[in-house]
């Protein structure tokens, strides 16, 4: 299907479709085919849309159902730097933010390369899922991304490179949101973002090594560490959940001890169940009411709109 016809990817409620490097990225992702979107056939995502072989990141604008509280945030979706799930951890959750008043930006951030036929493709992710799987057996829940990442052979190299450039494209994204922070009717000191997953090492990267002024919180769900890199005195506050049967758990508690060993103030909450990815799906679960306790967060930071 090509760009043109996808209708997931330009929703109707958008106001504005942002492309972040018109003249072209300052780093690259080689050999990446074109975009093309696909439904997820299982999985707690089933029948939702991913996106994959992303070479040109956008902002998607939704503006505030009603009368909006003049703030902003990005939406960062995971997919492990391969995917994205646009769907339920990006223009679901935006849609939600936009019923409370706020203005969302979803973040399609560059992935690295994978097959442009579909049915290889997957083939290709099921091997990386027993792969994981195989790997994970004979050893205590990861501590680092890198130890799932090693578990399979020829990924390291081109995670890394992507990991690199979505950063870059998360720095870009806060810039811009800024940037048009009047025009959107919201305060460019209160812009915050929320990411899932790979969003969530996305957010967190770019916390630690923001290149600009600091965000003003992040919420990174069921992702994100610091890789042994200091925190930041000006780290902005940090909201995290995750699900004690997600194979990052671990993951997820230590960017939270890092933030709190720094004097940084983080608040995690850790679900029963709900397992890895669980987005704006309602699986009738404990992990179902991180919404509730994001907004309650949210609304204690007192953040100020125009």
């Amino acid at each position: 299907m090509r760009h043109a016809d996808w209708v997931t990817l330009n929703p109707a409620d958008a106001i504005e479709i942002i492309r972040l490097w018109p003249e072209g990225p300052p780093t690259h992702i080689e050999g990446v085919p074109p975009e093309e979107e696909f439904e997820v056939p299982a999985g707690i995502a089933a029948g939702t849309t991913f996106v994959r072989n992303i070479s040109d990141a956008t902002l998607t604008v939704f503006g505030p159902q009603g009368a909006g509280n003049g703030l902003g945030i990005i939406v960062v979706p995971g997919g492990g730097w391969t995917i994205n799930a646009w769907t339920h951890e990006g223009i679901d959750v935006a849609r939600w933010l936009t019923t409370l008043g706020y203005t969302a930006f979803v973040l399609k951030y560059r992935l690295r390369a994978t097959d442009p036929d579909l049915q290889a493709f997957a083939a290709e992710q099921a091997a990386v899922d027993a792969g994981l799987a195989a790997g994970l057996t004979a050893r205590m829940m990861p501590r680092a991304i890198g130890d799932l990442v090693s578990a399979i052979p020829g990924l390291e190299a081109t995670y890394l490179e992507a990991r690199d450039a979505c950063a870059d494209d998360g720095r870009r994204a806060i810039e811009l949101v800024r940037e048009h922070a009047e025009r959107f009717g919201i305060n460019a000191d209160s812009v915050g973002m929320i990411g899932f997953s790979a969003g969530a090492f996305l957010i967190v990267d770019v916390a630690l090594d923001p290149q600009a002024a600091q965000v003003a919180y992040i919420a990174p769900i069921y992702g994100g560490e610091t890789r042994g890199a200091v925190v930041p005195a000006d780290a902005p506050p940090l909201f995290t959940a995750a699900a004690q049967d997600d194979l990052l758990i671990k993951i997820v508690e230590g960017v939270h001890a890092d933030w709190t060993a720094a004097n940084r103030s983080s608040e995690l909450h850790t679900f029963a169940r709900g397992a890895h990815g669980f987005g704006m799906v309602k699986q009738g679960l404990p992990s179902d009411h991180w919404t509730e306790l994001f907004i309650a967060w949210l609304d204690d930071l007192g953040l100020k709109g125009v």
